[in-house]
């Protein structure tokens, strides 16, 4: 990854949509970045049998999530495993801030799955005033102050170490089992969030074992909610709106697979991943949707 070049696309997500849309950049030999998780969908991993996808009968879903894999090591295609926190227009290009890089791109496939997170009460009405989802973006609003982290999964350490350098105290609560790698200033809290409270800006963390003060709150997820990472992105519901050739609202970002909706299914994935790969490489070429 090279942050000081233009690439031509940046796929973010690695689940069928994102592999059979990075398949398709590669045939058509677009210089592009593979964005995703640590474990490439899970969903699918999880599927006991598939039936219904053309030309392959009666496989597990871990044996197809393989075969995916190896076609992608085959065309010498890498999936970097890192969490996007945000993207925003800059010009005739889109920034992808990805916890202190940044990454530019003169288009961006959307294949992030379907995010339904469940928010706490409060949390979308303080989101930008004192609860926000990336720390090493934000985190220097609150040096010398108090935070508080919500873990969500094991990368969120690393983050809540980042803020023991700068912040005079941090507060962390892990909702995934027992942390290993935090600095010996950041204090582990257990508990369940209940509701996250303040009057026009964050001032307290609820959980079930107590009420925490503090200037900060980071809730850090797996994915970030596809409708916080864009700013100005139309939805359906809590679905992307696309058109046919997978286009969004916003010329030169495209979306596919779960996050534009119904029905959920492998196939559709993957088609739409190819759909929106052509597109982008369309776009690309003529500046055209």
């Amino acid at each position: 990854m090279d942050s000081n070049k233009t690439y031509d696309l940046i796929i973010v997500g690695c689940g069928p949509a994102g592999l059979s849309a990075a398949v398709n950049a590669r045939i058509r030999e677009k210089d592009f970045l593979l964005l995703g998780g640590e474990f490439c969908s899970p969903k699918l991993h999880k599927a006991p049998w598939i039936d219904n996808y053309l030309g392959i009968y009666h496989i597990t879903g871990e044996e197809l999530r393989q075969n995916y894999l190896k076609h992608l090591k085959a065309l010498d295609i890498k999936i970097h495993h890192r969490r996007v926190d945000t993207i925003y227009p800059a010009g005739e290009t889109f920034q992808v801030l990805s916890k202190t890089d940044v990454f530019t791109a003169r288009t961006v496939i959307l294949a992030t799955g379907l995010s339904s997170p469940k928010y706490l009460p409060g949390e979308q009405e303080l989101l930008g005033k004192g609860v926000g989802y990336c720390a090493t973006c934000d985190g220097p609003l609150y040096k010398g102050k108090k935070v508080i982290m919500i873990g969500e999964v094991e990368e969120a350490e690393e983050e809540a170490n980042f803020l023991a350098d700068i912040c005079e105290e941090v507060l962390y609560i892990p909702r995934y089992g027992e942390p290993k790698h935090l600095k010996d200033k950041v204090k582990v809290q257990e508990g369940n969030p209940r509701a996250i409270h303040g009057e026009g800006h964050f001032t307290a963390l609820e959980t079930d074992r107590g009420k925490y003060e503090a200037d900060g709150l980071f809730i850090i997820r797996q994915v970030t909610p596809v409708q916080e990472i864009l700013p100005g992105l139309e939805f359906e519901g809590n679905v992307i709106k696309v058109d046919r050739a997978m286009a969004t609202n916003i010329p030169g970002i495209y979306a596919a697979g779960d996050c534009t909706g119904a029905p959920y299914q492998l196939a559709k994935a993957v088609g739409e991943g190819l759909v929106a790969a052509l597109s982008a490489v369309k776009y690309i070429d003529t500046g055209k949707k």
